[in-house]
Parts: structure tokens; sequence; C-alpha cells
């Protein structure tokens, strides 16, 4: 495949797939928003500036920073969407357990990814279209495909923030019938996006292969200054080194099997996407193998000192 053939590939999945694909979506956030109760955001109160400081490198650091790697980098028009698209999705719930490994505070990574999921309902898709537009060449492409912006606005936050908001109220008035909801939805809305992301790299590796190493080196340095915004987040706030790891790995960690569904379900139907398609699903890989590296490191440091 011609790599300047790839802003010309169409992904319709199908009215069927894309149905599907909005149910495990809203699957999703339905099981995060059962999970939500208020000690998740305990943090605004007994460490704001720490809390603040990981929120602002999630929803405004790493898309800033996106744009001028994209800048710096001049990637294909696709491809810089893609990277525009991920950095505007929220956190993980990888990123807990990633905490959890590295020995981060978890609470801390537990209140960020609960704040950034009910920020996600609400800006994400409007993130998208704000600093898609500050890029020109992705500012030309979604012009080049015709995107309804208000449709896409609204299509994007029903799906986000109606199960959102749904379940956050089922959480509140019944909290054990959502306790009991909360791991069984969070396990089917898991394992299908692990699929999905599989899937992508799997249906996209003759893109994968055609633009060569250079995009994997593209994903591999995102991601990897993606984790240097939230440790640099950690000490600009004067966080302990716990949280520090924390939000490390808060802002390295991107749901990007939001994004993929996003992508799939929204602009499916449109051209000149292939390349976004790409590196979302090879982000959806790499960032939890960076995320183990950074586990390694932070380990072997923990040993190192304990022995000084």
């Amino acid at each position: 495949m011609d790599a300047n053939a790839i802003d010309n590939i169409q992904l319709d999945l199908g009215a069927s797939s894309e149905i599907a694909m909005m149910i495990i979506l809203a699957t999703m956030m339905f099981a995060v928003a059962l999970g939500l109760r208020r000690h998740h955001f305990a943090f605004f109160k007994s460490a704001p500036r720490v809390y603040i400081a990981g929120v602002l490198a999630q929803i405004i650091g790493l898309p800033l920073l996106t744009v001028l790697i994209c800048f710096a980098f001049d990637p294909q028009p696709s491809i810089a969407l893609g990277m525009i698209l991920i950095a505007c999705c929220p956190g993980g719930n990888t990123s807990n357990l990633l905490a959890l490994f590295g020995k981060a505070d978890t609470a801390l990574s537990v209140s960020l990814t609960a704040t950034s999921s009910v920020a996600a309902a609400l800006i994400t898709p409007l993130s998208i279209l704000y600093w898609s537009s500050l890029y020109p060449p992705t500012d030309a492409l979604l012009t080049e495909i015709n995107l309804d912006a208000v449709s896409f606005l609204i299509q994007t936050l029903i799906i986000l923030a109606l199960p959102l908001f749904l379940g956050m109220a089922l959480g509140h008035f019944s909290p054990q019938l959502a306790d009991r909801l909360q791991k069984p939805l969070a396990v089917i809305a898991g394992v299908a996006l692990a699929v999905i992301i599989i899937g992508a790299v799997i249906k996209f590796a003759p893109v994968i292969v055609a633009l060569g190493f250079g995009i994997i080196a593209l994903v591999m340095v995102h991601n990897g200054l993606a984790f240097l915004l939230g440790f640099g987040a950690g000490l600009v706030s004067k966080a302990n080194t716990a949280q520090r790891r924390a939000l490390t790995f808060e802002v390295g960690i991107q749901n990007s099997g939001l994004g993929i569904v996003i992508l799939l379900t929204q602009l499916g139907g449109l051209g000149g996407l292939g390349g976004a398609a790409a590196i979302a699903g090879l982000w959806g890989t790499w960032h939890i193998i960076g995320g183990l590296m950074l586990v390694a490191l932070f380990r072997f440091n923990d040993r190192k000192q304990s022995h000084v």
C-alpha cells in the first residue's frame, strides 16, 4: 500500500457494527459512572495543588503538547488527527493498575481517572474539534471530509454524557444495585474495548506497514512525552514521589479504546482517516508497554534506594 494513499481509506464498518460499538461505549461510560463516589474526588480538598495540576495536564497540557509535536514532526493529516484524538480522550483505567504495580498513589490515580471520565462526557468532542482546528493540516482535513461539527458534538455528547449521568444517578440513589452491576459491566466493556483495539491493529496492519517504523516511533515519542508531562506536573505542583508517579501514569495512559470507537462510529463513514485509526490502535498497544517499562524503572529505583 502506498503511504500517500492512506488518507483515502474509508473506515465504514456498516450500520450494525457502528451500533454495536456505540452500545459498548455507552456501557463503558455507564459502568465507570456506577463506580464513582464522592470520595473519589476528595483530593480536590486534601491535595488541591497536585490534583489540579493533574487535571490541567490531562485536559489542556497533553492536547497542547500534541499540537506542538504535530508542528515539529509534520505528520500526515490523518495521523495528526489520530494523535489529537487520543490526547483529548480521558485517562484509561489501565493507569490505576499500573499505579498499583509502580507503587504510585493509587487513590490519586483513581481520583484523576474519575475526574477525567466525567469531564470527557462534556468536553472530549469539543476538545477534538478545538485542538484539531489549531493545526492547519487537521483543520483542512476535517473541512475536506465535510465533518458536520454540530451533529458530531450532539451525537458524541449523547453517547458519552447520557450513560454517565444515568450511572451516577443510579449510584447515588441505589448504591447497592450500582455496586452489583458495576464490575460485570466494566469487565464486559473492558474486554470488548480490548478486542476493538486488537482488531484495529490487525485491520490496519497494512497501513502501519506502509508507513513503516516512522509511525511506531512517532507513537513512542508522543507517549514518552506524555509520561514526561505528567511527571513534570508532579514536580511543578511539588507532589511527593508516589503522587508524581500517579500523575505520570495518568497523563501517559489514555483511553485509546474510546478514541477508536469515536473515530469509527462518528467519523467512520468519512474518507481520509486511515492514519488516525492506525495511530489509535498502536497507541492502545504501546502505552501499556511503555507503562510497564515505567513500572520496572520505578521498582528498580525503589530497590536501589533501599540499599543506600
